[in-house]
Formats: C-alpha cells, structure tokens, sequence
C-alpha cells in the first residue's frame, strides 16, 4: 500500500491562440522589474509565517529560504499533526509527523528540492539562468485571464510549467509533476515587504477533488541576514518513544501470508489483539469501526491514494500505544481510513495497519518460511547472519533500492504491502518499450488497493537484480493506468510480496540497508499468475467476478463480470478462504477442469473452466 497523499485541481484551461511570442528574457526580465527589481539585491533571507486550512484542517506553517541558494526549513502543526521538511543545498530531508527525521532521496524528493530551490533563490533572473533549460510557450488565455508561460528545467531539477500573469508580470502558477500527480499551485495577494512584492496566499491543487485543496494565507514576512547552515540542515532528533519489554533486545510473533499481505496480532491502547496488516511502506492506521469502538477522536478529511485510480478520504487520531508482542511504541499519530472496505477484496477483515512507524524504530525481520516478524532493537542487531546487504535510500517512507530490470537500471520501491511481484509503472514500461519486448502477456486486473482496482499487461520477466541480488522468473505487471501511484516517472517499479517471500528479509532502517536472505529448499507459489483469467472478490455467500480477462478461460467459458460462484466443484463457498481459491487458481496445472456453480441473473448454472497459462 502505498503512502497517504492530499489535495485537488485548481481549474481547466481553456486554449487560446497564441499572440505575440515574448521570449523568455522578456517575461523574466518583466517579472524581476514587478516585483522589485535592484531592491532583491540585498536580500538574503526570508522569513515566513502562516495560516493553514485544507483537508478539514488548519494550522500554521512556518518558513526560512535562504535567497542566495534557495537552501530552506518548513515547519508545520497543522491539526493534531505537526512535521516539516527542508532543503540543505544538497540533501532533501523530512521530519515525518512521528517525530523520526529522514534524508529524502529516492523518488523525486530531490529534483523537486531543487526545483523549489531554483525557484526561492530567482536563479531565472541570473545571466546564465543558473544552468536552466528554459523554453517560452508563448501567451496562454484561460477563463482566469492572459498569462506569459515559460517550461524551466533546472540543472539537477525537473521540467516545470511558470506562468506569469500578463498585466502584472507577476508569478501567478506553477504547474508540476510530483510522483504520479500533477499539482498546480496558485501564487495570489502579493504585497509589498521592504521594497518587494511578495504573493501572501499559496493554492495546492493536486487534481484531487476540490474539498483537498490546500491554501497558506502568509500572516507574517520578513527579511533576514545570513543564517547559520545548521538552520537548514535535517535537525538532530532522538526518538525515546519505543522499548522492548524487560528490555529484551527482540520480541519474535508468528504471522499469516494472505494473498501475499503479512497479517499478524497487535494491541491498541492496551486492547486487542486485533489482527493487522503489517506494511514496512504503509502508515499506521486503523479502520473506522476500529476507531469508534476505542473511542479515538477523528480530525480531518485527507485525500488517500493508492495503486488504484480513486481516492480514499482519511483523518487523523491519537493513540497512546501501539504493542506487537513485547515491542511498543507510545504517543503515535495514526490514520484513520476505511481499509475495512477492501475485507471484501482482501477474503478477511481488515482493521488496521502496522506500519512505517513502527518499523522506523526496530530492525525488522520477517520470515516467510517461518511464518514470524521479529522487532529488534538497533543498538542490539547483529546483521552477521542477516543476508545479502542492499542499500535503500527513502522515498517519503517506502524503502527504495537500486537494481536492473533485464539488465534496465532501475529505481526499485520495496512494498511488503503489494501482492504483487512487480508491478511496473507506466512511464518506465513505455520508456523502455517493455510491452514490445514481451509479446506474450494479457491485460488484466492484477491487485486492489485504497485507490480501487489496478489494471496491467501481465506477462513473464528471465530476472531482476535489487542490488547485487539476482531474482529469476518474475511475474511482473506493466501498468496501463493514467492515474494513481504506477503513473508516475518517479521509480522504475514496486516490488511486492510476491519477490519478497522468496527470502528472509531484514530492514534495518536507520542505516538504511535491506538484508535478503534465500530461503532453503523450493518456494510454493512463486512466478506464478491466475490461470483462470478472472479477479474474484468476497460477497455475502458467494464470491462475485468483478473482471474477466478476454479471451481467458472464463471468458471462454461465457463467464461475465457481476457473476457469483456459488460452488467450486461442489464444495460451497461458504466453507472455502477467497485467498486459497485465487492461489488455487494460479496453482493447479494447466488443463486443469474447475467446476463452478453460478448465479447470473437470479438463475443458478454449471460452468466448467479448463485452467491454462496466459502469460
């Protein structure tokens, strides 16, 4: 699952004809003249305060940009949340709103720093244009007025869209890809502050939904002298919000493999156990239900997205203390959202969510041949058994490793919550023109997340390499979505349980690195994919086909989304687990004959499908 993200689009451009062509120099030099010109001279920081309200929340922010290098600190406490990120000139980091402080260095965290940078320190209005590629798209004409629109690429950054309004001269948007979202934000009320124009209002828009949109109205700016480096480098924390009971140095507790997802008991607020998903990548979190009956406070309406196309509306509480076996960590802040509505999907119920946090603290281990997770404490791990080391570096809190994809380099996000073995993402498949090079595949429904169900070209991959590791004989999904976490060009590929199991793996995430130890001896269900070209899901007594891959064996068979399976060969469904059906189904030999009874359109039938390969 991936991580939790906010916020909608702003409006739809209108197209016009493009006018006079103004060079870029033009309407950068016009910018500089508006908003100042000799008086930025003399300006080295600033300093910036506001009021924060989006996603049913609000709060303050704070801001220190060093205008010289475009080096800054953010700061926030917006609802119960508080947090911040920055920039050190070289290195991206985050202050996650647990507390914990991360270099922010896979994805696009880095680009994006720098293109933030480019933009706080004016490099435009240098000479040179600070190394920037930078083109003119000419007037543009949209139902808010005329604009002068430059695509600046900054050295080390990432191509973005400026536009500037063609009466003021003044920077009225940014277009910007970021991950697998566009966001536009809106620069308004600029006033003047010590011989500047400064915009005091900043719109985030990330195509969401409107009620996501997020607005920083700026209460408080002023201009500095020189700060010292430490002003803007990741701040020095240490987290005491964690112990292993009798301080033990690790606590072992057995889990479940369902559909590929670890399941295992965790206590909230000293109740429970409840059983869990556990998600190195995901957050954690508990389902609505959950929530009501421990009697935590809900704030906030947060725009959740995943690897479907859909959004998932979230909030925020408080709990005093999160236990998986003997480990605990107190006075966390968690996500409240309706992971219970994929139980349906998922063949179990679902009320909550082990994740980044805890594991942020303890060195993790999970055993998929064993069954267990162990929590150990990183003053007391031993890596001398653990395995193959791979480096990782963070992509907000996914773990992100370097590696090949039939020989590709390749950016890789480790995602204990996928399903899947790999799942590429859209822009790295068509780069690489990976559907070309594999002319045998079907197109099909191939996971479910909290943005919905996710679509792909399935078909066979010889290896991929993460690090130094070689693995064989990967399923790997090349996904054909617009929209959610595959559709962007920020990583190359997430790879999900499905590779995972196939090791005993140990995330120690304070040095950073990933061991990968194989598992003795043959691994069950591995390289392997539905043979019966449907997804099925849970509903009431009977399990429903949701999608039918063409020219499958359902298909064939005149099976049709919205269909129920009452029996498989005469067994009710009732008395079989919808995770041992679909691994059944990726499992039985090809030829093998399923018989089904269903229900289509409040008639019962008999339908017997033949299992073959279709990748």
């Amino acid at each position: 699952m991936r991580k939790t993200v906010y916020a909608a689009m702003l409006a739809l451009c209108l197209w016009a004809p493009a006018s006079a062509k103004p060079s870029f120099d033009e309407v950068l030099s016009a910018n500089k003249a508006a908003t100042g010109g000799s008086a930025w001279d003399g300006k080295i920081t600033l300093s910036l305060d506001g009021d924060y309200s989006g996603q049913g929340l609000t709060g303050t922010v704070h801001t220190m940009t060093d205008l010289k290098d475009g080096r800054s600190a953010n700061a926030f406490q917006v609802g119960p949340a508080t947090g911040g990120n920055g920039f050190d000139g070289s290195k991206a980091w985050q202050k996650d709103t647990s507390g914990t402080v991360t270099l922010q260095e896979g994805g696009d965290a880095q680009v994006l720093a720098v293109n933030q940078a480019y933009r706080d320190a004016n490099k435009w209005w240098l000479p040179d244009h600070g190394g920037a590629a930078i083109t003119s798209g000419g007037e543009k004409t949209t139902s808010s007025g005329r604009f002068d629109v430059i695509t600046v690429a900054p050295r080390g950054g990432k191509a973005f869209e400026a536009w500037f309004d063609f009466r003021t001269h003044f920077l009225v948007r940014i277009v910007e890809q970021q991950g697998a979202l566009t966001v536009t934000t809106t620069l308004a009320d600029y006033r003047a502050v010590d011989g500047v124009m400064l915009p005091f209002k900043f719109i985030t828009d990330k195509a969401l939904g409107a009620k996501y949109v997020e607005t920083v109205t700026i209460t408080k700016a002023a201009f500095l002298g020189a700060q010292p480096d430490s002003a803007y480098a990741p701040p020095k924390v240490v987290v005491a919000d964690f112990a292993i009971a009798g301080g033990r140095s690790e606590t072992t507790v057995p889990i479940q493999l369902i559909n590929n997802h670890i399941y295992g008991a965790a206590s909230v607020n000293g109740k429970g156990p409840f059983v869990f998903i556990f998600d190195t990548g995901g957050h954690n979190l508990v389902a609505p239900p959950l929530a009501k009956e421990l009697g935590l406070k809900v704030e906030g309406n947060l725009a959740g997205t995943g690897a479907g196309e859909a959004v998932m509306e979230a909030g925020f509480t408080h709990v005093s203390s999160l236990s998986v076996g003997d480990a605990t960590v107190t006075n966390q802040l968690f996500i409240v959202a309706p992971l219970d509505q994929l139980s349906d999907i998922e063949g179990m119920p679902l009320p909550g969510m082990v994740g980044y946090e805890m594991f942020r603290r303890f060195v993790t281990r999970i055993d998929y041949g064993a069954h267990t997770l162990t929590l150990i404490d990183p003053k007391k791990f031993d890596a001398k058994d653990a395995g193959t080391p791979v480096k990782f570096v963070f992509n907000d809190s996914i773990p992100e490793v370097m590696g090949t994809f039939e020989g590709i380099p390749a950016k890789f996000d480790i995602d204990t919550g996928s399903r899947s073995e790999a799942t590429v993402t859209k822009p790295f498949a068509e780069k690489n023109k990976l559907r070309n090079r594999h002319p045998k595949g079907v197109e099909a429904v191939d996971g479910w997340g909290t943005g919905g169900r996710s679509t792909g070209y399935i078909t066979r991959v010889a290896a991929i390499t993460l690090g130094s590791v070689r693995v064989e004989n990967i399923v790997a999904s090349l996904t054909t979505q617009n929209k959610g976490a595959f559709a962007g060009s920020d990583y190359s590929a997430n790879i999900g349980g499905g590779v995972l199991k196939r090791f005993v793996v140990t995330f120690d995430y304070d040095n950073q690195v990933m061991y990968l130890k194989p598992r003795p001896g043959p691994v069950a269900d591995i390289g392997t994919f539905d043979r019966a070209g449907m997804w099925i899901n849970q509903s009431d007594a009977a399990f429903e086909i949701v999608d039918v891959t063409k020219g499958g064996p359902a298909d064939d068979a005149g099976l049709k989304a919205g269909d129920k399976i009452a029996a498989v060969d005469g067994t009710p469904v009732a008395s079989i687990h919808l995770y041992d059906l679909r691994q059944r189904l990726r499992n039985e030999r090809a030829g093998t004959v399923v018989n089904l009874r269903i229900l289509h359109k409040g008639k019962y039938r008999r339908v017997a499908i033949t299992l073959r390969d279709l990748i």
